[in-house]
């Protein structure tokens, strides 16, 4: 058995979780998520616990199941609690700013940055250069970040650019200079 796939997920207050086929849909104070699974799991609720399970014992089987639970148990956060990502921004003169569902950067090109966010997930920017995303959907979360930090990624000499808040920056040595 998957360790991961053989725990149930707990159904907190307030979200409602419904099955139908093999469509799962989840809705929570924070929003609404559905997925379509895997004809290779099982998901069932019982009582206050989502229980997914597989058909059979192959090896693709046997790795969908903890995927599966996996998803399942972010959609149930995401709509509970929600999902967030920080982000910085170093160098001189670059700062965002959040206009309505999108996020104007201003990173050291000749133009400012238009960034449009998507449905679902909201931006708010402290001191211009902390930058904070929150969505239900940790997937739609994850990849526009990842797209938010591809706009300027940050170069290893003076660490300038757009990065995620935990990482770190292996910088580099430059020229000395001397011939």
């Amino acid at each position: 058995m998957s360790r991961i796939g053989k725990q149930p997920v707990a159904i907190p207050d307030k979200v409602k979780v419904t099955i139908s086929g093999q469509n799962v849909k989840v809705e929570g104070p924070k929003g609404k998520l559905d997925f379509s699974v895997n004809p290779r799991a099982k998901v069932a609720v019982s009582g206050k616990e989502i229980i997914i399970s597989r058909v059979n014992e192959e090896r693709e089987t046997r790795a969908v199941h903890g995927l599966t639970r996996a998803i399942v148990a972010n959609m149930v956060k995401g709509v509970s609690t929600g999902f967030h990502r920080g982000m910085e921004i170093n160098g001189v003169g670059f700062r965002a700013e959040v206009k309505g569902q999108s996020i104007t950067l201003t990173v050291g090109y000749s133009h400012p940055v238009e960034f449009p966010l998507p449905p679902g997930i909201t931006a708010e920017v402290e001191k211009q250069t902390k930058l904070t995303l929150h969505g239900a959907d940790k997937q739609l979360l994850g990849a526009t970040v990842a797209k938010l930090r591809a706009v300027r990624p940050p170069e290893p000499y003076k660490g300038k650019g757009i990065k995620y808040t935990e990482e770190h920056i292996i910088r580099k040595e430059g020229k000395t200079g001397a011939g």
